[in-house]
């Protein structure tokens, strides 16, 4: 059995990326110097997991704005106006990567940015690759073989992480009418096997691509291409193990499509839909390794090592221990960095903190997992599975969690609480009547943009320099509107 992550947050255990960036971005640091501290982050986040126990560590989920975005620039999926930013030989990649995700506004031209919109139902949001119908792909960046060889030369075998072709094709928009743009696949797909022909040569073992559009409705012509493309890198690269992984939902219908696939492994959300389980053990092919997904990837609690022990059980008892590996649900990049780093007592309290894991102890959860299942009656480990069990029971007993006065008022919630008390038409009346609202009547959605001179207020405000009077009255002066309520 092993274990695997399918991916560890990029933003560095001090938010290093996040500032290295915003310094770059307002010409306060040199490139080479945001480079570095994205290298810096690289290595640390792979020694770490190494040093945690994990069998396959991924590479390749490190980026400096957006894993999607880094596959339109690896594929040279790069729409027209950027053009002028290429022509111009002062520019770098990584100022044309960050002109598509920001814009660009120097050497004259004024560049609109790509679409950003939300990563499925998560908070990420991710740079919408833009298709034409006669869309042209090869290979600009070798971002993904450079980052297994570094970590190669420092002794550790990266399993490689690649949003899957058709998924990548899938979260893309056309911008023209007239083709549907997943008949780009014949285009895109052999950018793709060029990449894997550089992994294989530089020694990678395993791959995994990320196919999350698996868990959503596919149209029938989504279902025909899965099994195309995967028998074509099948047949090109027969040594290389290819694991697809699927999160943030059940396979649901597409299950049978999923586990007809010729790959080595399928990774499956047990977190958001264990029941999925059940019937993939029954269909799974004899060749297939199954990889559950059992620690949370999206929120901070520590993972239940009994029910974790449990769904491992059921699956080796099916198909074997050795066809199991086991890994977080998703992607760690949605959770925090490390929880050792929080030391405010004040601001988190002991008594809430022993019940977390951040992506850093998460990992460790792998590992221990591990250690439970092979070896269950060392002292050692029934030791753990009895303070792992005490935490879980604290939390849910705790009165922080369990208010009495609250579960009083839910429970005493009835069905007609749902409904309204007059209709649609007494209720405009009396809107009418209170608010006197024009024709149109218009609002703001989100927050008003703050100019530079109003964030220098609020972290003044944070640090006591000036009082809440103040800061209001100085608001208040940069926003007529708010001066006149």
């Amino acid at each position: 059995m092993q274990t695997h992550n399918l991916g560890y947050p990029r933003i560095g255990a001090k938010r290093e990326l996040k500032k290295a960036c915003e310094k770059y971005w307002s010409g306060e640091i040199t490139q080479e110097e945001l480079v570095r501290t994205g290298w810096n982050i690289r290595i640390k986040n792979w020694r770490m997991q190494q040093e945690a126990g994990l069998d396959l560590i991924p590479s390749n989920d490190f980026s400096f704005y957006d894993q999607v975005l880094d596959i339109s620039l690896a594929t040279g999926a790069i729409p027209e106006r950027y053009h002028q930013v290429i022509l111009n030989k002062s520019n770098t990649d990584l100022d044309l990567y960050f002109a598509m995700a920001r814009g660009y506004q120097k050497d004259g031209l004024d560049i609109t940015a790509m679409e950003m919109t939300k990563w499925f139902d998560s908070n990420y949001h991710y740079i919408v690759p833009e298709f034409t119908k006669n869309q042209q792909f090869r290979l600009f960046s070798s971002k993904i073989t450079n980052e297994f060889l570094v970590a190669k030369q420092d002794g550790i075998t990266t399993k490689p992480v690649i949003l899957g072709p058709i998924s990548y094709l899938l979260l893309g928009k056309e911008k023209e009418p007239g083709f549907d743009r997943l008949d780009l696949i014949t285009q895109l797909l052999p950018v793709y096997l060029e990449i894997l022909a550089e992994l294989e040569a530089a020694g990678a073992e395993w791959i995994q691509f990320d196919e999350p559009m698996l868990t959503m409705d596919l149209s029938p012509k989504a279902g025909e291409v899965y099994p195309w493309v995967y028998a074509k890198i099948r047949k090109a690269f027969p040594h290389l193990k290819i694991l697809v992984s699927t999160y943030f939902g059940g396979l649901g219908e597409n299950l049978p499509l999923a586990l007809s696939l010729p790959i080595c492994a399928l990774h499956l959300d047990l977190v958001r839909c264990p029941e999925q389980l059940e019937e993939a053990l029954v269909q799974l092919p004899e060749h297939l390794t199954l990889s559950l997904g059992l620690v949370d990837g999206r929120n901070i609690w520590k993972n239940d090592f009994r029910h974790s022990l449990k769904v491992i059980q059921r699956a080796s008892r099916k198909i074997g221990e050795n066809r199991i590996m086991i890994a977080p649900s998703c992607s760690l990049l949605h959770v925090p960095h490390d929880l050792d780093e929080e030391k405010n007592e004040q601001q988190l309290l002991p008594e809430i903190k022993a019940w977390m894991a951040f992506a850093r102890q998460k990992v460790g959860e792998l590992s221990l997992l591990k250690q439970l299942f092979i070896h269950p009656e060392k002292p050692l480990n029934l030791q753990i599975l009895r303070e792992n069990q005490d935490i879980i029971r604290s939390r849910l007993a705790s009165k922080l969690v369990q208010n009495p006065e609250v579960r009083q008022k839910i429970n005493a919630i009835r069905n007609t609480d749902a409904g309204r008390l007059s209709g649609y038409a007494s209720r405009k009346t009396l809107q009418q009547a209170t608010l006197n609202f024009p024709i149109f009547p218009t609002t703001t959605i989100g927050s008003f943009p703050q100019t530079r001179e109003v964030r220098s207020w609020r972290a003044k405000r944070k640090k006591g320099e000036i009082g809440e009077e103040e800061y209001q009255e100085l608001v208040k002066q940069a926003c007529p509107l708010l001066a006149l309520q």
